[in-house]
Order: structure tokens, then C-alpha cells, then sequence
């Protein structure tokens, strides 16, 4: 008994799972699941901004990691409403059709017993022959696409069975977006770099800031190309309501899509993706990354190159950034702070008036001590650990900031070195991805249009016509029926009944 119950409730489980509702809600689910996604910075496809975000909501950060929505599509409930998802369209699809494969073997209906109830129907006497009325029937209904089948004394035809092949293709194709999805999730990957004017990238795993791989792909299915960023030009409104603004970004690489290959160049733009081979570059953010020199308190270079300033603000561009030298002696040197690409002075603030770098000036704190980069534990290159830094004071003990332009050098306090603005560079943020699948899930929404095109405008009908003798005449009684709820069949019973009049040589005559 307790077997039968169990049966029974794996049954009953399984019809709801199955249940064309229980599809329906999961999707609904799927697309809410998929918000989080699109709101929150994911860290497999912005990491910095995810890393940001995490920075400035440091109560949220934490229950938003233990939910997964950093990343939302790699975590275990997202995966579950999809297999569950792809289960109940599978347990949904296969009843279906074979209901519907032995529908579309069946012979059309026969005629009911009282054609006139019918909502739509027709009625007309002629003095032709029965045999002949209903075999001219047949010839009609087939020219009009119907399936025919004569049987005592009356036609009956059907048509529109592609109307349920268009909501079974819709249904599959879903599953096949579904698999499509899964296949690039599996062997594909996604990664992120940024590259500053004149720097380089080699399609390898030590060059990405951060990188997610599929659970299945192998480093050796990565295309060996490589890129330069020869240029980046942005165009800045200067006049008009959006004043400030930047518009048209366009990096111009040139690439390489193997060693030993004929080098190429390319203007990346946004939304116009280069592609090579199976892998997509997209370009995705920008900003500027000033050089500059630290030297320590022995006068040696301590730290020298551009580095990445990371924008607070879009339309102003001020933008944070980190410097580190750890070679410094006698006292690792850190600096942190901001950078003004348009700097001004408002009312005694230092201020951007916009994202152009028409009057650079960086302006931070130094700090000396240990930058605990010898401790093994990893650090985020835009974040600087202080737990171990001294902050550097003015001889008065007031707040001490290194302040420069472009060209100009400031000595730190006690002794401790000198920091120099060498010049302004502008970055690139790229994303780079291969997506195997992509190619199914297209597949899979043109055959969802498709199908749904056909489930919209397939309209599946019903004809009967049925004549007997009466009277020395024949009564010949037509009616239609539309299957699919509120479709209108008054206008093709006419047609039909005009062509079979038509037809009529005889009623023609008298």
C-alpha cells in the first residue's frame, strides 16, 4: 500500500511538473530570476564595477553573496528553474505530439446529424443529381487545401493541422534557446581586460583581469589571437542640451588571429563586436590612466607606467585610483585619490567640469609602511590596504596631498621619496567571450517566430456538405466550423457555397 501511494504521488508529481500552467509559471520565473542579472554588476561581466558596487553597500554585499547574485546565471537556483524549466517543456512536448501525430493521421469528422444548428451554415435546392453535388464538393474542398473524406450521403473535410505543429515547434524551440544557453554556458567563457593606448593582449589566461570559464572549456579551444590599441577617440558634445556628454567611442586595434598572421586592423566600436574565429570582442567602458613616477627616499624608481583610474562619475569622468610601490626604500609607498581630466576650482572644491582630459590634475593621499603585498594573500589593484600604512603629514601636522598637472613633480614629507604626473593615456575596457551555443539559440528564436507565426494565422477549419433527395430536388446543406475559437468562417461558407452554385449547369438552365 505505502508503494501504491508513492507511485501515486511521484504520478500526480510528474502531471503537474508536465502541467502546460507549471511550464507557463517557470518561465515566468526564468525572466524574474533573470533582473537580478541585469540590475546588479556580475562579476563575470564587469568585475570592477561589481567589486565597486560591493565597496559602497558593504551590509548588502554580504547576503548578496550568499545569494549568488553576483552571479546570477551561474548560481544553483537559476540552474535549477532551468533544468526544471527544460523538464517540463520536454514531459510537455512529448504527450503532445503524439496526440497530435495520431490527429494528423485521423480521418476528418463525420458530419453531425442536423448541419443547420450549427451556428455558421447554408441551405439551397437544385435539381443536380446528389452524386454529382458531392463529388463536386470534394474537387472544391481539396483545391482549397481541406482534407476530404466522403462517407453516407455527405463530405466532410478538415484543414489547419500545422496549427498545433506551429505551437509544438514553438514549444521545442524553446527548449532549443534552453540548450543552446546550456552549451555556452558549458564550453564557452567570458573574460574582461583593459588595455591603455599603445598597450597589448594575447588571448591567454595570465592576461585577463578576470575571466569565467564554462565548466567544460579547455585553454586549449581559445583562439590564439592578440590586439594592439593603436587609438581611442571619443567625440564630446560641446554645445546643446547633453552638453559635456561623450558619444561615438571607437578603439582602433590592430589584430593578429594567430602568430604568425597577416596583422589587420579594426575600429571597435559599441555594439559592433570583432569577431574571431568563435570569439566576440566588445567594447564596454573607458577611462584614463595617468603615468606617473614614484621615486623613494633613495632617489631610485620605485614605480613607473601608467595606471588605471577607475570613473566614479560618467559624465565628469572623475575617477579613482590606486599606486603602489612595494619596491620603495627605505618605506613601501602607496598613494590613492582621484584624477580630474578637466580639473577646475568651485568655490575652494576641486571639481570636473567634464570627461575630456582638457586640464588633468591628479590630487591624493601618500601613505609609507607595508603594503602587505608579501603576505600571499591576494589584493585588488584598485584597493589599498592601510592596516599597515602611515598616512604622510605636512611638518604642521595638517593633511598632506600630492596635487599635480602633468609634468610637474611633488617630494613627499620626511624624506620619503617624490611622485611625478608624467602624462595622461586613455584606457579600454573589452570584453571578450565565446559563446559556442549562440548559433543553437538563434536557431531556436527563429523557429519560435515560426511556430508562433503559424499557432497566430493558421486557422484550423471544419466543411461538411451533405445532399439528399426531397421532394424531386436535392437539398444540399453546407456548414463550417473554426476550430480555434473566434476565428470567422462566414465569408469562406459563402465562397464555397457560391462555387458549388456556380457549378450548377443544370439550376443555371431552369
Amino acid at each position: 500500500m505505502g508503494d501504491l501511494n508513492l507511485r501515486e504521488l511521484l504520478r500526480w508529481s510528474w502531471r503537474q511538473l508536465t502541467s502546460m500552467r507549471t511550464a507557463l509559471i517557470l518561465l515566468l520565473l526564468l525572466a524574474l530570476a533573470s533582473i537580478p542579472g541585469s540590475v546588479i554588476p556580475q562579476d563575470n561581466i564587469d568585475a570592477f564595477k561589481a567589486s565597486q558596487w560591493r565597496e559602497d553597500h558593504p551590509d548588502l554585499a554580504p547576503i548578496y553573496e550568499k545569494l549568488g547574485l553576483f552571479s546570477v546565471f551561474d548560481s544553483v537556483w537559476f540552474a535549477a528553474i532551468y533544468l526544471l524549466l527544460a523538464l517540463s517543456l520536454v514531459g510537455c512536448i512529448l504527450p503532445r505530439t503524439r496526440v497530435y501525430w495520431r490527429g494528423l493521421r485521423a480521418a476528418p469528422p463525420k458530419a453531425p446529424r442536423n448541419l443547420t444548428r450549427l451556428p455558421d451554415s447554408a441551405t439551397y435546392r437544385t435539381s443536380e443529381p446528389v452524386d454529382d453535388v458531392l463529388a463536386r464538393a470534394q474537387v472544391l474542398l481539396r483545391k482549397r487545401r481541406f482534407r476530404v473524406l466522403a462517407a453516407e450521403g455527405a463530405v466532410s473535410s478538415e484543414r489547419g493541422y500545422l496549427r498545433e505543429a506551429g505551437n509544438l515547434l514553438f514549444h521545442i524551440s524553446v527548449l532549443i534557446v534552453l540548450a543552446g544557453f546550456g552549451i555556452g554556458s558549458l564550453f564557452g567563457y567570458q573574460g574582461g581586460v583593459i588595455v591603455w593606448k599603445d598597450g597589448g593582449f594575447s588571448n591567454n589566461l595570465t592576461q585577463y583581469d578576470d575571466f569565467v570559464p564554462g565548466s567544460l572549456m579547455q585553454a586549449e579551444d581559445m583562439e590564439p589571437f592578440s590586439f594592439e590599441v593603436t587609438d581611442f577617440d571619443v567625440n564630446w558634445l560641446m554645445s546643446g542640451p547633453r552638453k559635456g556628454m561623450a558619444q561615438k567611442f571607437v578603439a582602433h586595434l590592430d589584430y593578429r588571429e594567430t602568430p604568425d598572421g597577416e596583422e589587420k586592423e579594426y575600429d571597435l566600436k559599441v555594439n559592433h563586436p570583432l569577431s574571431i574565429g568563435g570569439t566576440d570582442l566588445f567594447l564596454i567602458g573607458h577611462g584614463y590612466a595617468p603615468s606617473i613616477t614614484v621615486r623613494d627616499g633613495n632617489g631610485d624608481v620605485a614605480w613607473s607606467g601608467p595606471v588605471i583610474f577607475l570613473p566614479e562619475d560618467q559624465a565628469t569622468f572623475t575617477s579613482f585610483g590606486v599606486v603602489k610601490a612595494p619596491d620603495a626604500r627605505p618605506r613601501q609607498i602607496g598613494l590613492e585619490g582621484l584624477l580630474y581630466p578637466t580639473y577646475a576650482n568651485v568655490d575652494g572644491n576641486p571639481v570636473s567640469l567634464f570627461g575630456d582630459d582638457r586640464n588633468p590634475r591628479i590630487s591624493m593621499l601618500a601613505y609609507v609602511g607595508n603594503l602587505g603585498m608579501d603576505s600571499g594573500d591576494s589584493q585588488s589593484v584598485y584597493v589599498l590596504d592601510k592596516s599597515r600604512m602611515t598616512e604622510l603629514k605636512k611638518n604642521d601636522g595638517s593633511m598632506f596631498r600630492v596635487d599635480l598637472f602633468p609634468g610637474q613633480t611633488k617630494k613627499l614629507p620626511d624624506g620619503a621619496g617624490s611622485v611625478t604626473f608624467e602624462g595622461m593615456r586613455p584606457w579600454v575596457r573589452i570584453q571578450i567571450s565565446k559563446t559556442p551555443g549562440k548559433g543553437v539559440a538563434l536557431g531556436g528564436v527563429i523557429l519560435a517566430l515560426v511556430g508562433l507565426l503559424g499557432s497566430l494565422f493558421i486557422r484550423p477549419r471544419r466543411v461538411w456538405v451533405r445532399a439528399r433527395r426531397e421532394d424531386e430536388e436535392t437539398v444540399v446543406e453546407i456548414a463550417a466550423l473554426d476550430r480555434s475559437g473566434g476565428g470567422e468562417v462566414g465569408t469562406e461558407l459563402a465562397e464555397i457555397v457560391a462555387s458549388l452554385r456556380a457549378g450548377d449547369v443544370r439550376e443555371e438552365k431552369s
